[in-house]
């Protein structure tokens, strides 16, 4: 059954056309990834689709009975709004009431979120699109529309997402560059190019290997006309004798296919080499240490090689970026020391682009500044492989053709802004790389050449990036940031660090999630104060079935979390065996995976005999 139908749909903004005559669909179960390069209209096709913006031309058909849910890019909240009270806003009903404050917070546990009374809108940036998303796959929604869900989940957080669609009733349409989760989520993929929407039936990788039959068709058939104007030129050439209509029809026949337009080239950024020579010295870290409240980085020590492409990888909130920073001299560690060598020069590239001038942030875009007279405060010219090149050719390379680098900076759309960001960095010409979160809101095009160009860089790349395609794409080297503010070493990209952290038993407890032991660890105080005598109990109003399970679940959480224990000592002692390292690494996500879910229950029933007691009061 349709739910959504988009016929002739016509949208443009000032003069640049987003849509022309481009029709779209969605069906009862459809899982659609949305890909095309930035400014295509991505995010603007999600807000008609979502009925928050409307087409100029064109009809859009919504099933009556369909309830819609948008995630934006950048969620607002409601000033003094609580976190809970954010995330279950539009989600209770009378139903629902007694157990979806339990989902929420279990939810909200598997995204990182553990202050439920804390303002939504004192969150960060990526907490605030974390709460949104909540939020969105709590709702009873039938269809989900997602503008970029995976920017700032980590790894396990990814994961969890990811088997969260895959089980959901919902169809849904996101917009994401995260190309492991399209591949693992998505049944269609629907690119927005040249104006238009081509649809494929498959996930990400069909995808490419359509788009490159369809490119080859067009080619193809440009070549035959080509073969074909070839050939009725050279008949025009010696001259028609008599006016037949037969003759006539060739001549029409010639000028029609003279006429014809062949396929247009696709854009695509052109990033070529823009360094400066490193010398001996690079940049040394002797013993660093930084705390908040709470260590994030204890005594790490590494001298990075001229040629090293690391990348750091670790919970949101674990010191990630703290650690690019200290590197980067915009923050300083609280002991230990960081030489740099004379020659190093760094580029330092985000996570958020700022809004407001502060000191010491290189990522402030003014909004009434000029796309050119940006990139020109850098450098007016660079030296590349083909020579000096300015700041106006280098703006052309990165799709800002002359009258778009006249265009005030407020105009871009949040993608344009990363890649001009991008260019920015690059035009400093750096020996040095500091990238952190290079892959949100960047489109995959982009990423892909992106990804080249740091594969042949001349000097250090060191990234922080929760993008698994991108890291196995990209680096050499990972530094995981666990516990009490350890840095481990992992030689391969995130692949290679995900399966040795595992066989560790590090990651983030299995690679389940990494909320799993801070739940236990939140609610350990609650189950001691329910281990009372039985006793001493009031017979409860439970269902027969609740009161079973609430009178026995500790017993059976305790019983799951011995059953944990004694696996992961059975892993170490079998580390060499790798049949049977398998068969307890498999034992060992199953009693997980049960030991969550009774977790999730016992909440709600904790919850569920908390209300029923302050009824009696």
């Amino acid at each position: 059954m349709n739910l959504i139908t988009i016929e002739q749909l016509e949208k443009s903004y000032t003069e640049k056309p987003l849509f022309t005559q481009a029709s779209f669909y969605l069906e009862e179960g459809d899982k659609v990834g949305i890909i095309g390069i930035n400014g295509t209209g991505k995010s603007t096709l999600l807000k008609i689709i979502a009925g928050l913006e409307e087409p100029d031309q064109g009809t859009v058909t919504r099933a009556n009975h369909a309830i819609i849910r948008y995630l934006p890019q950048h969620p607002v909240f409601q000033e003094g709004q609580t976190v809970l009270e954010a995330v279950l806003e539009g989600n209770v009903t009378e139903e629902n009431s007694w157990s979806v404050e339990a989902d929420a917070k279990s939810m909200l546990h598997q995204l990182g979120i553990q202050e439920f009374s804390a303002l939504a809108e004192h969150l960060s940036g990526g907490q605030k699109k974390r709460l949104a998303l909540a939020s969105a796959l709590l709702s009873s929604a039938d269809i989900l529309v997602l503008d970029e869900p995976t920017n700032h989940l980590d790894g396990s957080m990814a994961e969890w997402l990811e088997q969260y669609l895959k089980k959901s009733r919902a169809a849904f349409v996101m917009v994401t560059h995260d190309r492991y989760f399209l591949d693992a989520v998505c049944n269609r993929i629907v690119e927005i190019d040249k104006c238009s929407l081509y649809g494929y039936k498959t996930n990400y990788e069909g995808y490419l290997e359509l788009k490159a039959e369809r490119e080859e068709m067009a080619q193809a058939t440009e070549r035959k006309r080509h073969s074909i104007l070839r050939t009725e030129l050279e008949w025009v050439k010696r001259g028609a004798r008599a006016r037949s209509t037969k003759q006539k029809a060739r001549l029409e026949r010639y000028e029609e296919l003279k006429n014809q337009k062949g396929p247009e080239q696709e854009q695509k950024v052109e990033m070529q080499s823009i360094s400066s020579r490193l010398g001996r010295t690079t940049i040394e870290l002797n013993e660093i240490s930084k705390s908040y409240d709470k260590p994030l980085i204890t005594e790490f020590t590494y001298t990075f090689l001229k040629t090293d492409r690391i990348g750091i990888v670790g919970d949101n909130g674990s010191g990630k970026t703290t650690l690019l920073r200290m590197i980067a001299g915009l923050e300083q560690p609280d002991s230990g020391s960081i030489i740099v060598g004379q020659t190093v020069q760094i580029g330092y590239y985000a996570q958020e682009i700022q809004d407001t001038a502060q000191k010491g942030e290189l990522a402030y875009m003014d909004p009434e500044k000029r796309v050119i007279d940006y990139i020109r405060d850098t450098a007016e010219y660079v030296r590349t492989e083909d020579g000096l090149v300015s700041a106006s050719q280098m703006l052309e390379r990165f799709l800002f053709p002359g009258e778009k680098q006249y265009s005030l900076i407020g105009k871009l759309s949040g993608g344009e802004k990363r890649r001009l960001n991008l260019l920015r960095v690059l035009m400093e010409a750096p020996n040095v790389l500091l990238l952190d979160e290079p892959t949100n809101d960047l489109d995959i095009q982009t990423l892909s050449i992106l990804e080249d160009y740091l594969a042949h860089f001349a000097g250090i790349v060191v990234t922080v990036s929760h993008d698994r395609y991108f890291l196995d794409r990209v680096v050499s080297r990972i530094f995981a940031v666990e516990g009490e503010g350890v840095v481990h070493q992992y030689e391969g990209g995130w692949t290679d660090y995900y399966e040795k952290a595992r066989s560790a038993g590090r990651l983030s407890d299995g690679g389940v999630s990494v909320t799993l032991k801070k739940t236990l660890e939140n609610v350990e105080e609650q189950v001691s104060k329910a281990k009372q005598p039985r006793t001493h109990q009031k017979k409860l109003k439970l269902s027969y079935k609740e009161q079973k399970d609430y009178e026995t679940i500790e017993e059976t959480i305790s019983e799951l979390e011995e059953k944990l224990t004694e696996i992961e000592q059975q892993i170490g002692a079998n580390a060499s065996d790798f049949v049977k390292l398998g068969q307890l690494m498999q034992e060992k996500e199953e009693t997980e995976a049960r030991l969550e879910e009774k977790m999730e229950y016992w909440t709600y029933l904790m919850e569920l005999v908390e209300k029923i007691e302050a009824q009696k009061g």
